[in-house]
């Protein structure tokens, strides 16, 4: 029987065969794509695993479970990838090489003011619905370039791009208008921020649209079924 870091291997060995060919497809360099393992559904074992294979940067939806793998796992760099409420931002922030899920204002002001008492500089991504989904969290496009002002006045927090979610669907291609416009809205925003923001990442594609999303410009893709799926309860 496999075991499971043996399985894990063999999987990455598969995303990473689709990620260079979807480079391929635009051009773009495989090394201009960083991978986050989805850990919400495995335990602190899988997620050591993943770092022992060359993958170190991991991502938690939910911050208590940051929290308890990020005591248990070394050498990993964590992403805050889920809905993050302002009570949990002071125990998050220090643990956290990225916050994915800003998705408002009042939220980017707690980062903003923790990383202030902290006198550190809050690395943040922000959340953009860019498929009009009403469920969805996050700053309607429209929204994000007023922000600009707003942001380049929060001295202790750097936007470093933005992350979408597309709308779950049989066929990828669904996916690309909403990959599309978060490219968009990137260039439109990049003019408007001072320089100490980045704005160079574009958090979008999963398991099921990561090959599209590459394909329309996304440096960071977050995948967790296709490579823990099925290897063990949390």
């Amino acid at each position: 029987m496999e075991s499971i870091r043996e399985t894990l291997a063999r999987r990455l060995e598969a995303i990473m065969a689709r990620v260079a060919a979807a480079c391929a497809r635009v051009g773009r360099d495989p090394s201009t794509v960083t991978l986050v393992a989805v850990t919400k559904t495995v335990g602190h074992e899988v997620a050591s695993a993943l770092v022992d294979l060359g993958v170190p940067d991991l991502g938690e939806n939910r911050p208590q479970e940051l929290w308890r793998k990020a005591e248990l796992v070394r050498g990993a760099r964590w992403h805050a990838i889920g809905h993050l409420q302002r009570n949990k931002v002071e125990r998050t922030l220090p643990l956290v090489s990225l916050i994915h899920s800003c998705d408002s204002v009042r939220l980017l002001e707690a980062i903003h003011a923790e990383a202030s008492r902290r006198n550190l500089a809050a690395r943040v991504l922000l959340e953009v619905n860019c498929s009009g989904e009403g469920a969805k969290q996050g700053f309607e496009p429209g929204e994000v370039p007023p922000l600009a002002a707003a942001l380049n006045a929060m001295k202790c927090l750097e936007v470093h791009g933005l992350m979408t979610m597309a709308a779950i669907a049989e066929n990828p291609e669904s996916a690309r208008p909403a990959f599309r416009r978060l490219a968009s809205l990137s260039r439109e925003l990049r003019p408007l921020l001072d320089s100490r923001h980045p704005l160079g990442q574009l958090s979008m594609g999963m398991s099921g649209d990561f090959e599209v999303a590459i394909e329309e410009g996304a440096t960071i893709i977050r995948l967790g079924t296709i490579l823990v799926g099925g290897l063990e309860p949390a």
